[in-house]
């Protein structure tokens, strides 16, 4: 008789045939990812398909985190991994150790993503970017220590002005780590303080090569640096994200040189043409002044001073002729005019009805006006104001009416 296996048993069984096959221990798949699933706990799950079959795949947060790409769904891919059993579920699967685009159309269409995605955010804006110092005292460099591109760097700078310096943040360019390692270069040449312009490159190479400075983290490091960045990496026809984000963009390493500092020489040389263009302005300055002074020189009041100030005597004495001439008739006109106000005040002058025989009569004790025979009672004192005196007189009778008696 047979033995009889449990489920977990044959499962077992099946799981040892394919963990001990030398083969499927390590092996390349290339295919399509379908399915894809990026889990809240960092995992990626998906299938890889072609035309005719499909395997389930998953690759831990620990061998994704340092992917220079996001998957996505359509996406061809080689996948390096081992087959193994889920004994969970009774179904091999491909577990993933490392994930890399099936060929340049897959980074392109990753590249495009990506620079959508950041264009969308505004870090590629004209407005975001600085301008580049005219003579920086001292400049960082983030690349390779052993590439040609510092070796351009360091020939081109030191040539067209030597008295910069210069600090190298050596990272690497290319492969696992590089991207980390560019973003904390980036960083520590902004601790520092004191640089005032970062160029970051490498040279030529694949797109597989340059990807380092495609990838979003790097991006992001340059969009956040408080110093202008110059974006140098590959040839001319070479575009990179690095390129679009950075303030500005060089097409070479040499060329990145050649932006970040301006040539002694030609410094030289325009100081120089600066200084004559000075002189000649001042020599022509000169000469103008010159011929002024000698015009004024040749006036007659600077030849005969004498002649000038008797004839300007003169028209002063006129003058104040004329002014004392204009103060007699202005007085006169206010002096007429003041002779027939005092005339108009004369003739309402209470002294003057007075004199005409007119009296006014008030009270000897309160000195009121008493206009009226029932103003006043018999016994009264009252004061007779006259022309000339005064008559102080107690009141016998008093009459109303204007009858004379």
């Amino acid at each position: 008789m047979k033995p009889i296996f449990t489920v977990s048993e044959v499962t077992t069984i099946i799981k040892s045939l394919f963990d001990s096959n030398e083969i499927l221990r390590q092996v390349y798949i290339r295919g399509e990812i379908s399915n894809f699933k990026h889990h809240v706990s960092g995992h990626m799950y998906f299938t890889l398909k072609d035309e005719k079959s499909q395997i389930r795949c998953v690759m831990f947060r620990d061998a994704n985190r340092l992917l220079p790409f996001t998957p996505e769904n359509g996406m061809r891919v080689i996948v390096l991994g081992f087959i193994s059993v889920f004994a969970k579920n009774g179904e091999y699967q491909l577990y993933a150790e490392d994930l890399q685009p099936d060929g340049i159309g897959a980074l392109h269409i990753a590249f495009e993503k990506l620079k959508a995605k950041l264009d969308k955010e505004g870090l590629f804006g004209a407005e975001r970017k600085r301008p580049i110092p005219f003579l920086p005292k001292k400049i960082g460099i983030v690349t390779s220590p052993t590439g040609a591109a510092i070796r351009d760097l360091l020939t081109v700078i030191k040539r067209r002005f030597p008295n910069v310096d210069i600090v190298i943040a050596p990272t690497l360019v290319q492969g696992t780590g590089a991207a980390d390692e560019i973003c904390a270069a980036i960083d520590e040449l902004n601790k520092l303080g004191n640089i005032d312009v970062i160029i970051v490159g490498r040279g030529g190479g694949s797109i597989e090569e340059l990807w380092a400075f495609n990838e979003e983290k790097v991006a992001r490091a340059i969009a956040s640096s408080g110093i202008p960045v110059i974006s140098a990496v590959g040839h001319e026809t070479d575009y990179t994200i690095s390129d679009f984000v950075a303030d500005k963009r060089a097409p070479t390493p040499s060329a990145a040189g050649e932006m970040a500092v301006p040539s002694k020489a030609v410094l030289k040389n325009e100081i120089r043409h600066l200084n004559l263009r000075l002189l000649n302005a001042m020599a022509r300055y000169i000469g103008t002044e010159r011929q002024k002074l000698e015009y004024l020189s040749k006036l007659p009041v600077f030849k005969r001073p004498q002649t000038y100030i008797i004839n300007n005597r003169l028209a002063l004495d006129e003058i104040i002729k004329k002014l004392l001439r204009e103060m007699d008739i202005y007085l006169s006109e206010k002096r007429a005019l003041l002779n027939t106000y005092t005339d108009k005040l004369e003739v309402l002058s209470p002294i003057s009805i007075l004199k005409r025989g007119y009296s006014i009569c008030m009270d000897a004790d309160s000195k009121r006006i008493i206009k009226s025979a029932k103003d006043a009672k018999e016994g009264d004192m009252v004061v007779i104001l006259l022309s000339e005196g005064s008559l102080v007189c107690n009141v016998k009778e008093c009459k109303e009416g204007n009858e004379n008696t």
